[in-house]
C-alpha cells in the first residue's frame, strides 16, 4: 500500500463520517444517546461486525 492510498482512505473516512452530522445532527445525537446506553459487550460486537464487514469489502474490492 502506498502513502497515497492511506491518505485517500483517511480522506474518505472523514467525508463519510461528516455526512450524518451535516445532514441530520439530531439523528446523530439520538444515535450517540442510544450507544451510550448500550452495554460494553454490545458495543464491542457492533464494532467487530463493522470491522469484519469492512475487511471483507476491502478484499472483495481490492481482490
Amino acid at each position: 500500500m502506498e502513502m497515497g492510498d492511506l491518505l485517500t482512505a483517511i480522506a474518505l473516512l472523514l467525508v463519510i463520517e461528516g455526512v450524518l452530522p451535516a445532514a441530520n445532527p439530531g439523528a446523530l445525537r439520538r444515535v450517540f444517546l442510544q450507544a451510550a446506553e448500550m452495554d460494553d459487550r454490545s458495543l464491542r460486537t457492533v464494532g467487530l461486525l463493522s470491522m469484519g464487514i469492512g475487511v471483507l469489502l476491502l478484499y472483495w474490492v481490492r481482490g
